[in-house]
């Protein structure tokens, strides 16, 4: 059993930044792989980057790449997606979730994790 408690949320100004985090309870974070997942209201759930579980890899999806950057930590059982030049299209719920499947090929499909966060609302105003 993995629980995850996602932190850093809140409003900023468009182009600014945030970090967000989640941290994992479990002695088994480090066979995870960490996904960011985001949902605006009206919209599906939206892949937005994933770590592996050794933090080795990282994939970022179109809609955020060259702006955020996902890291872990896994002495502190704990994982961080940096969101830089923040777009009011950025607006919406943050989710962070565990999966055992370590491979890119797979993490962009919320139907691949087990265990999912309450979420943390980033809302950015133009």
């Amino acid at each position: 059993q993995v629980q995850l408690v996602e932190s850093g949320g809140g409003l900023v100004q468009a182009g600014g930044s945030l970090r967000l985090s989640c941290a994992a309870s479990g002695r088994t974070f480090s066979s995870y792989a960490m996904g960011w997942f985001r949902q605006a209201p009206g919209k599906e759930r939206e892949f937005v980057a994933a770590v592996s579980g050794s933090g080795g890899n990282t994939y970022n999806a179109d809609s955020v790449k060259g702006r955020s950057t996902t890291s872990r930590d896994n002495a502190k059982n704990k994982v961080y997606l940096q969101l830089n030049s923040l777009k009011p299209e950025d607006t919406a719920v943050y989710y962070c979730a565990a999966t055992p499947y370590d491979s890119f090929s797979f993490w962009w499909d919320p139907g691949r994790y087990d265990y999912w966060g309450q979420g943390t609302q980033v809302t950015v105003s133009s």
